[in-house]
């Protein structure tokens, strides 16, 4: 697996919509900022993949919380601008 650095996006699975960026790497955790929300520790364990600068999470290994900041980041878009 690339090795996770700071300014990748961060994706449920590929071919979704963004929604945060790698804001912190240690060896067991990431620190991802979600759009409207702020940022949220997600262990490694929850990671899935990490290939051209995107990280794929599994929803199913992360905080309720996050799951629901992960459902409402792009709440705040206008559409079609």
């Amino acid at each position: 697996m690339e090795a996770i650095q700071i300014g990748y996006q961060a994706f449920t699975a590929d071919g979704s919509e963004e929604f945060g960026a790698v804001r912190d790497v240690t060896d067991d955790t990431i620190t991802v900022y979600v759009e409207n929300a702020g940022d949220f520790v997600v262990p490694m364990s929850a990671v899935r993949a990490v290939h051209s600068q995107k990280v794929i999470v599994d929803c199913r290994e992360l905080d309720p919380q996050l799951r629901q900041a992960i459902n409402h980041a792009h709440d705040a878009e206008v559409p079609g601008l």
